[in-house]
Protein backbone atom coordinates (compact mmCIF):
# COMPACT_ATOMS: atom_id res chain seq x y z
CA UNK A 1 0.00 0.00 0.00
CA UNK A 2 1.32 3.38 -1.23
CA UNK A 3 1.56 5.68 2.50
CA UNK A 4 0.91 9.14 2.72
CA UNK A 5 2.78 11.33 4.89
CA UNK A 6 0.66 14.78 5.86
CA UNK A 7 2.37 17.01 7.85
CA UNK A 8 0.42 20.08 9.56
CA UNK A 9 2.72 23.05 11.21
CA UNK A 10 1.25 24.81 14.28
CA UNK A 11 1.36 27.97 16.49
CA UNK A 12 -1.40 29.31 18.13
CA UNK A 13 -4.19 27.77 15.66
CA UNK A 14 -6.89 27.09 18.08
CA UNK A 15 -9.43 28.88 16.13
CA UNK A 16 -8.94 27.02 12.86
CA UNK A 17 -6.81 23.99 13.84
CA UNK A 18 -9.74 21.26 14.03
CA UNK A 19 -11.13 21.70 10.82
CA UNK A 20 -7.68 20.72 9.07
CA UNK A 21 -7.29 17.30 11.67
CA UNK A 22 -10.95 16.32 10.90
CA UNK A 23 -10.61 16.56 7.06
CA UNK A 24 -7.74 14.13 7.49
CA UNK A 25 -9.24 12.14 10.09
CA UNK A 26 -12.25 12.20 7.35
CA UNK A 27 -10.23 10.45 4.96
CA UNK A 28 -11.08 6.90 3.51
CA UNK A 29 -8.11 5.72 2.85
CA UNK A 30 -6.30 3.98 5.63
CA UNK A 31 -2.26 4.13 4.89
CA UNK A 32 -2.15 7.78 6.32
CA UNK A 33 0.47 8.88 8.52
CA UNK A 34 -0.50 12.42 10.23
CA UNK A 35 2.61 14.27 11.82
CA UNK A 36 1.67 17.52 13.95
CA UNK A 37 4.51 19.94 14.53
CA UNK A 38 3.57 22.46 17.57
CA UNK A 39 5.69 25.07 17.88
CA UNK A 40 4.66 25.45 21.95
CA UNK A 41 1.72 27.06 21.39
CA UNK A 42 -0.08 28.48 24.67
CA UNK A 43 -3.45 28.84 23.73
CA UNK A 44 -5.09 25.44 23.59
CA UNK A 45 -3.99 24.04 20.25
CA UNK A 46 -2.56 21.34 21.97
CA UNK A 47 -5.10 19.98 23.79
CA UNK A 48 -6.83 20.05 20.34
CA UNK A 49 -4.31 18.03 18.72
CA UNK A 50 -3.97 15.22 21.71
CA UNK A 51 -7.68 15.17 21.63
CA UNK A 52 -7.54 14.14 18.28
CA UNK A 53 -5.03 11.93 18.23
CA UNK A 54 -6.39 9.98 21.12
CA UNK A 55 -9.53 9.42 19.19
CA UNK A 56 -7.30 8.62 15.68
CA UNK A 57 -5.10 6.33 17.96
CA UNK A 58 -8.50 4.17 19.10
CA UNK A 59 -10.11 4.26 15.88
CA UNK A 60 -9.28 1.32 12.93
CA UNK A 61 -9.25 3.72 10.24
CA UNK A 62 -5.63 2.76 9.89
CA UNK A 63 -4.30 6.19 10.44
CA UNK A 64 -1.25 7.44 12.39
CA UNK A 65 -0.82 10.21 14.35
CA UNK A 66 2.43 11.56 15.35
CA UNK A 67 2.84 14.55 17.41
CA UNK A 68 5.60 16.95 18.79
CA UNK A 69 5.53 20.79 20.81
CA UNK A 70 8.28 22.72 21.31
CA UNK A 71 10.11 25.58 20.32
CA UNK A 72 11.29 25.93 16.52
CA UNK A 73 13.02 28.82 14.56
CA UNK A 74 9.88 29.45 12.31
CA UNK A 75 7.09 27.75 10.10
CA UNK A 76 10.36 26.35 7.66
CA UNK A 77 12.40 24.82 10.72
CA UNK A 78 9.19 23.36 11.67
CA UNK A 79 8.28 21.95 7.87
CA UNK A 80 11.98 20.71 8.55
CA UNK A 81 11.49 18.99 11.08
CA UNK A 82 8.07 17.43 10.00
CA UNK A 83 10.07 15.46 7.06
CA UNK A 84 12.69 14.02 9.14
CA UNK A 85 9.38 11.97 10.87
CA UNK A 86 8.36 11.12 7.84
CA UNK A 87 8.08 7.44 6.86
CA UNK A 88 5.37 7.55 4.14
CA UNK A 89 5.95 6.98 0.27
CA UNK A 90 4.58 10.43 -0.71
CA UNK A 91 4.66 13.86 1.83
CA UNK A 92 2.41 17.26 1.67
CA UNK A 93 1.70 19.91 3.90
CA UNK A 94 -1.33 20.74 4.99
CA UNK A 95 -0.99 23.86 7.66
CA UNK A 96 -3.76 25.14 9.99
CA UNK A 97 -6.86 25.95 8.29
CA UNK A 98 -6.09 24.22 5.28
CA UNK A 99 -8.23 20.97 4.29
CA UNK A 100 -9.11 18.40 2.35
CA UNK A 101 -11.52 19.02 -0.83
CA UNK A 102 -13.03 15.74 -0.02
CA UNK A 103 -13.10 12.54 2.13
CA UNK A 104 -11.97 10.78 -1.26
CA UNK A 105 -8.89 12.92 -2.03
CA UNK A 106 -6.05 10.87 -0.54
CA UNK A 107 -7.85 8.10 -2.19
CA UNK A 108 -7.51 9.86 -5.77
CA UNK A 109 -3.96 10.07 -5.37
CA UNK A 110 -3.12 6.61 -4.33
CA UNK A 111 -4.95 5.46 -7.54
CA UNK A 112 -3.21 7.99 -9.31
CA UNK A 113 -0.06 7.02 -7.91
CA UNK A 114 -0.37 3.59 -8.86
CA UNK A 115 -1.75 3.73 -12.25
CA UNK A 116 1.71 5.54 -13.18
CA UNK A 117 3.82 3.31 -11.54
CA UNK A 118 6.83 2.49 -13.76
CA UNK A 119 6.92 -1.00 -14.44
CA UNK A 120 10.27 -2.15 -15.38
CA UNK A 121 14.13 -2.71 -14.40
CA UNK A 122 13.59 -0.28 -12.23
CA UNK A 123 9.96 0.25 -10.65
CA UNK A 124 9.13 3.70 -9.22
CA UNK A 125 6.72 5.91 -8.51
CA UNK A 126 6.14 9.22 -9.53
CA UNK A 127 7.96 11.84 -8.57
CA UNK A 128 5.54 14.52 -7.35
CA UNK A 129 1.37 14.52 -7.60
CA UNK A 130 -0.04 17.82 -8.17
CA UNK A 131 -3.86 19.27 -8.39
CA UNK A 132 -5.83 22.24 -8.11
CA UNK A 133 -6.61 24.62 -4.74
CA UNK A 134 -9.63 26.55 -3.48
CA UNK A 135 -9.21 29.62 -1.27
CA UNK A 136 -11.20 30.19 1.77
CA UNK A 137 -11.57 32.66 4.23
CA UNK A 138 -10.79 32.51 7.95
CA UNK A 139 -13.95 30.68 8.68
CA UNK A 140 -13.79 27.94 5.71
CA UNK A 141 -15.94 29.76 3.73
CA UNK A 142 -15.57 29.07 -0.06
CA UNK A 143 -13.84 32.47 -1.84
CA UNK A 144 -12.91 30.69 -5.49
CA UNK A 145 -10.72 29.52 -7.34
CA UNK A 146 -6.95 30.52 -7.59
CA UNK A 147 -5.98 32.81 -10.23
CA UNK A 148 -3.01 30.69 -11.37
CA UNK A 149 -4.00 27.37 -12.04
CA UNK A 150 -1.72 23.31 -12.34
CA UNK A 151 -0.66 23.17 -16.26
CA UNK A 152 -1.27 19.92 -17.85
CA UNK A 153 1.76 18.91 -17.44
CA UNK A 154 4.33 20.76 -14.71
CA UNK A 155 7.97 20.91 -15.00
CA UNK A 156 10.37 22.88 -13.07
CA UNK A 157 10.24 25.77 -15.51
CA UNK A 158 6.83 25.96 -14.91
CA UNK A 159 6.97 28.35 -11.79
CA UNK A 160 8.58 30.99 -14.04
CA UNK A 161 4.99 32.05 -14.27
CA UNK A 162 4.16 31.91 -10.16
CA UNK A 163 3.75 29.28 -8.38
CA UNK A 164 1.11 27.10 -10.09
CA UNK A 165 0.78 24.47 -7.42
CA UNK A 166 0.05 24.98 -4.13
CA UNK A 167 2.38 23.57 -1.44
CA UNK A 168 -0.93 21.87 -0.32
CA UNK A 169 -1.62 19.92 -3.50
CA UNK A 170 2.08 19.29 -4.35
CA UNK A 171 2.85 15.85 -3.07
CA UNK A 172 6.70 14.98 -3.42
CA UNK A 173 7.68 11.88 -2.97
CA UNK A 174 9.31 11.10 0.19
CA UNK A 175 12.80 10.04 -0.61
CA UNK A 176 13.38 13.21 -2.87
CA UNK A 177 11.24 15.40 0.21
CA UNK A 178 13.49 13.92 3.14
CA UNK A 179 16.61 15.19 1.14
CA UNK A 180 15.51 18.37 0.04
CA UNK A 181 15.30 20.46 3.32
CA UNK A 182 13.76 23.65 3.48
CA UNK A 183 15.82 26.98 3.35
CA UNK A 184 16.13 28.55 6.23
CA UNK A 185 17.38 31.65 4.71
CA UNK A 186 14.02 32.55 3.22
CA UNK A 187 11.21 33.73 5.79
CA UNK A 188 8.44 34.01 3.66
CA UNK A 189 9.20 31.57 -0.11
CA UNK A 190 10.85 28.24 1.03
CA UNK A 191 7.66 26.77 -0.06
CA UNK A 192 8.26 28.25 -3.36
CA UNK A 193 11.79 27.79 -4.05
CA UNK A 194 11.29 23.55 -2.12
CA UNK A 195 8.69 23.09 -5.15
CA UNK A 196 11.59 23.97 -7.57
CA UNK A 197 14.18 22.35 -6.17
CA UNK A 198 12.10 18.72 -5.44
CA UNK A 199 10.85 18.80 -9.25
CA UNK A 200 14.55 19.36 -10.32
CA UNK A 201 15.87 16.41 -8.83
CA UNK A 202 12.72 14.75 -10.49
CA UNK A 203 14.03 16.20 -13.61
CA UNK A 204 17.59 15.03 -13.35
CA UNK A 205 15.95 11.17 -12.49
CA UNK A 206 13.63 11.74 -15.29
CA UNK A 207 11.01 10.91 -13.01
CA UNK A 208 7.37 12.11 -13.93
CA UNK A 209 5.16 15.02 -11.98
CA UNK A 210 1.25 13.73 -12.75
CA UNK A 211 -1.69 15.89 -12.79
CA UNK A 212 -4.55 14.50 -10.70
CA UNK A 213 -6.43 16.70 -12.83
CA UNK A 214 -8.85 17.69 -9.63
CA UNK A 215 -9.13 19.95 -6.88
CA UNK A 216 -7.36 18.24 -3.62
CA UNK A 217 -7.36 21.41 -1.38
CA UNK A 218 -8.91 24.32 0.08
CA UNK A 219 -6.18 26.38 0.93
CA UNK A 220 -6.96 29.56 4.00
CA UNK A 221 -5.73 32.45 2.08
CA UNK A 222 -4.82 34.27 5.77
CA UNK A 223 -1.18 33.70 6.19
CA UNK A 224 2.65 34.88 6.48
CA UNK A 225 2.96 35.93 3.03
CA UNK A 226 -0.04 38.12 2.71
CA UNK A 227 0.35 39.77 5.80
CA UNK A 228 3.55 40.65 4.82
CA UNK A 229 3.46 41.35 1.52
CA UNK A 230 6.09 43.35 0.11
CA UNK A 231 9.38 41.05 1.90
CA UNK A 232 6.84 37.76 0.60
CA UNK A 233 7.37 39.46 -3.31
CA UNK A 234 10.78 40.53 -2.66
CA UNK A 235 11.92 37.11 -1.50
CA UNK A 236 9.65 35.19 -4.47
CA UNK A 237 11.86 37.76 -6.99
CA UNK A 238 15.25 36.00 -5.34
CA UNK A 239 13.92 32.47 -5.15
CA UNK A 240 13.29 32.78 -8.98
CA UNK A 241 16.39 35.00 -9.72
CA UNK A 242 18.32 32.02 -8.61
CA UNK A 243 16.40 29.02 -10.30
CA UNK A 244 15.86 31.11 -13.87
CA UNK A 245 18.28 33.47 -13.73
CA UNK A 246 17.98 37.90 -13.75
CA UNK A 247 16.84 38.44 -16.98
CA UNK A 248 14.42 36.02 -17.37
CA UNK A 249 12.84 36.69 -13.81
CA UNK A 250 12.87 40.55 -14.97
CA UNK A 251 11.33 39.98 -18.06
CA UNK A 252 8.47 37.55 -16.33
CA UNK A 253 7.74 40.45 -13.75
CA UNK A 254 7.31 43.05 -16.43
CA UNK A 255 4.54 40.66 -17.78
CA UNK A 256 3.02 40.29 -14.48
CA UNK A 257 2.55 43.89 -14.06
CA UNK A 258 1.60 44.18 -17.52
CA UNK A 259 -1.27 41.31 -16.60
CA UNK A 260 -2.38 42.91 -13.36
CA UNK A 261 -2.77 46.32 -15.26
CA UNK A 262 -5.20 44.77 -18.36
CA UNK A 263 -7.04 42.54 -15.65
CA UNK A 264 -8.00 45.96 -13.42
CA UNK A 265 -9.22 47.72 -17.09
CA UNK A 266 -11.22 44.77 -17.72
CA UNK A 267 -12.68 45.17 -14.49
CA UNK A 268 -13.58 48.56 -15.07
CA UNK A 269 -15.25 47.57 -18.53
CA UNK A 270 -17.38 45.32 -16.84
CA UNK A 271 -18.78 47.78 -14.51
Amino acid sequence: MIKFSIITITYNAAAVVERTLNSVYEQTYPGIEHIIVDGASTDGTVGIEKLYKAKSDDDTNGHEVKMISEPDGGLYDAMNKGLDMVTGDYVCFMNAGDYFFEPETIELLAETARENYTEGEKQTLPAVLYGNTDITDADGNFIGKRHLSPPRRLSWRSFMRGMLVCHQSFYARADIARETKFDLGYKYSSDVDWCIRVMKKAAKQHLRLVNAHAVLTYYMREGQTTEHHKASLKERFDVMRKHYGLVPTVLMHCWFVVRQGLKSVWRKVKL
